[in-house]
């Protein structure tokens, strides 16, 4: 079988497996989040933290939890790394350093999961499990809280209420990740993936003596690394190291776990807002991005032009032979298309066209489809972008869902859809404009930008994964790309909730005969366009100095 035909039915593979999750997956979330009863464990909780469950909430308040909420999850990371030194289980590693512990902080708590360390040559078990994994669970709660919160603002009238979001985060925990993590932690387990608090030893293969790494939970981390769309890795290598992705099927099986959350909450939306097909629209435009991707990156890392790849039969610098071309590819575009930064692959290694999709991905804003609950909201302001778009061609106040978006609703899009992009291009040319952060790229010329860009990319987007070939471990580099991450996550929120408030107030309009069908592939099409166009527009001068230079003189 060739390469590219196993890569295929790879694929094909895993859009069965997705397929048969989504329905089950979109209408339990939908129930989760609807239902009026609380769990005897969820009222432990809720007393422990003296919340009540019931009140509900209007988008101030609900954004105050939200930020209340992670200011403390940072400050608790913070303080935990700082203290690792004098804590049991640390395996002799010392305090981390306040620069370094201030960015993987920020980076945890906002679901971005960059890391500028080797993990196991600098995190014990505590910091891990009791700190890193904790953010793993909460952050991607968070995110769908939100998106929860903007589906509510659709589907409620004459009301500014959103629900609870201590309820709504608890939920997202107890009843969604938990469950789905055991059972995923148990086949990466099966797999051959460690669980473990001890060393774990080898025989090295080249040298013939015998090796020891570091243990740890790595395999209850690795599932919540990929299903809440998180992507630190327990080791520096990540999902390229055998101890967290041993083979074949259990890479295709962590690529399964970073999309169905994803897809899945389409099905969610749908049912919230008494629509179906509005879910399928949403679910459709995101596939359709995903599919073309994917396709797109096969194709430059099989048949890139030069000689010495066209021998090896592709593009195989950089990856795992383990999972090769095909594994490697349908990785790297669900980790950039999402929030989950998690790499099987150097994507410095890839062709230059290649390397420049990895960017495009999160540079869409990582909708296609996103992270836990970001890609849905992000998709969700984007369809108003699009909706706006239509109503000024053919002059008619533009409506979606039986809300109309008027002013206050365009702007606070607009906000939303501004706000990344400013953060990546200011932070980018900055660095460039600096001597001294220019010193940390391993490469010159167009790769050597594209290290820095993707660096600021990643953490502006909540993505996480490196370029690599940047040595990021510096006091510019580590508090820039943490002031990047906390305001790329937060500033959204306030400009969604803010949207939600304000779509909740109003009263639904009836449909009429000039009301746009955004059920229908028309719409789809029109809004795969805008995403395409409007990214292009604002990234392209960027794209064109970095990875398209390098992929056009290759």
């Amino acid at each position: 079988m060739s390469p590219v035909l196993a890569g295929v039915l790879q694929f094909l593979a895993l859009i069965v497996a997705l397929a048969l999750a989504y329905r089950p997956l979109g209408d339990h979330m939908a129930k989760v989040y609807s239902c009026d009863r609380h769990l005897r464990v969820e009222k432990w909780i809720y007393k422990g933290i003296g919340a009540d469950p019931n009140a509900e909430m209007r988008w101030p308040a609900y954004l105050r939890g939200v930020l209340a909420f992670s200011a403390m999850s940072l400050l608790f990371l913070y303080l935990l790394q700082r203290l690792q030194g004098s804590l049991p289980g640390s395996l002799g590693f010392k305090s981390i350093d306040p620069d370094q512990a201030f960015n993987t902080a920020a980076s945890f708590v906002a679901n971005t999961n960059w890391q500028s360390y080797s993990g196991e040559q600098a995190m014990g078990h505590v910091v891990q499990t009791g700190g890193l994994a904790v953010q793993n669970f909460v952050s991607a709660a968070v995110g769908i809280a939100v998106a929860v919160a903007l589906v509510r603002g659709f589907a409620r009238s004459r009301t500014g209420e959103l629900g609870n979001f201590w309820s709504d985060l608890v939920r997202g925990v107890v009843r969604i990740l938990i469950p789905i993590s055991v059972i995923g932690a148990v086949v990466l387990v099966a797999c051959g993936a460690i669980q473990n608090f001890s060393g774990v030893h080898g025989v090295g293969q080249f040298l013939g003596g015998s090796q020891e790494w570091n243990g740890g939970a790595v395999a209850s981390q690795e599932v919540i690394k990929e299903l809440g769309t998180n992507g630190g890795g327990y080791f520096n290598a990540n999902s390229a190291h055998p101890f967290e992705n041993p083979n074949g099927f259990s890479n295709l099986f962590e690529v399964f776990l970073i999309l169905v959350i994803p897809f899945a909450i389409t099905r969610t939306f749908g049912r919230m807002v008494g629509s179906l097909k509005q879910g399928y629209a949403i679910l459709a435009t995101m596939v359709t991005i995903w599919v073309g991707f994917t396709a797109l990156m096969m194709w430059t890392e099989f048949h890139h032009g030069a000689p010495a790849l066209d021998i090896a039969g592709g593009a195989m610098e950089g990856k795992e032979t383990r999972f090769g071309i095909a594994g490697s590819a349908i990785f790297s575009v669900a980790t950039t298309l999402t929030s989950t930064g998690a790499v099987n692959s150097f994507h410095s290694s890839n062709t230059g066209f290649g390397g420049g999709l990895d960017l495009l991905g999160m540079q869409l804003g990582e909708i296609a489809p996103g992270g836990t609950g970001s890609g849905l909201y992000g998709m969700l302001i984007m369809a108003i972008i699009a909706v706006f778009i239509a109503g000024l061609m053919v002059g008619r106040t533009p409506e979606y869902l039986g809300k109309k978006i008027g002013t206050r609703e365009i702007k606070l899009a607009a906000c939303y859809i501004l706000i990344t992009p400013a953060l990546v291009l200011g932070f980018t040319a900055v660095a460039m404009a600096l001597p001294t952060p220019k010193d940390s790229m391993l490469n010159s010329g167009a790769h050597g930008f594209s290290e820095i860009l993707y660096a600021y990319t990643s953490g502006a987007n909540n993505n996480g994964s490196a370029f690599a070939g940047l040595s990021a471990d510096t006091n510019w580099f580590n508090t820039t790309i943490g002031l990047a991450m906390l305001l790329g996550r937060f500033l959204p929120m306030v400009f969604v909730l803010a949207l939600a408030g304000s779509l909740a107030e109003q009263k639904p309009i009836p449909a009429t005969a000039g009301t746009l069908r955004t059920e229908k592939p028309l719409f789809t099409g029109l809004l795969v366009g805008a995403i395409m166009i409007i990214t292009g527009l604002t990234y392209f001068p960027a794209l064109a100095l970095g990875p398209l230079a390098e992929g056009l003189a290759s």
